[in-house]
């Protein structure tokens, strides 16, 4: 019984960062949506059709990034692989990349379907200035917990 008290305390430590960070996660998807709306500035009709393409292509990237690529990265975080693990290494970093490249591809086609080629430009802006702006904020609230420290 003893030894179960600090896995359990382990475990609801655990839990409770990982729902602190998908809460984080949630908070910036929905600024995220929030800063594209406004920028691009999408009709309801437009609106209508361009989420559910978006949030398909989001989450295909997503899916790239958590899976083949952390795992790809975690491996060179490790380092001392041979010569011919580092060149699948990067045949697999290369294969990946392409498949972003893919679904950025066919979110323009499908997007063109939906909104006119300056809205998509207007996203592309959009998305850069969000990430600036993240990014922004990030460094902001390190610097901040820095100071605190001190």
């Amino acid at each position: 019984m003893k030894k179960l008290i600090p896995i359990l305390a382990l475990f609801i430590s655990f839990s409770a960062f990982a729902q602190r960070v998908e809460q984080i996660e949630e908070r910036i998807k929905a600024q995220k949506i929030a800063f594209i709306s406004d920028k691009v500035q999408l009709t309801s009709e437009e609106a209508q059709q361009f989420w559910p393409i978006y949030n398909a292509f989001e989450a295909k990237i997503e899916s790239i990034k958590s899976g083949d690529l952390r795992r790809i990265k975690q491996e060179m975080r490790r380092g001392n692989v041979s010569d011919d693990r580092a060149d699948e290494l990067l045949a697999e970093i290369l294969n990946a990349e392409n498949k972003m490249h893919e679904a950025k591809m066919q979110l323009v086609k499908d997007l063109k379907e939906v909104i006119s080629s300056q809205k998509i430009m207007q996203l592309k802006a959009a998305e850069d200035q969000f990430n600036r702006v993240l990014i922004e904020r990030l460094k902001k609230v390190r610097d901040q917990r820095a100071r605190n420290r001190n």
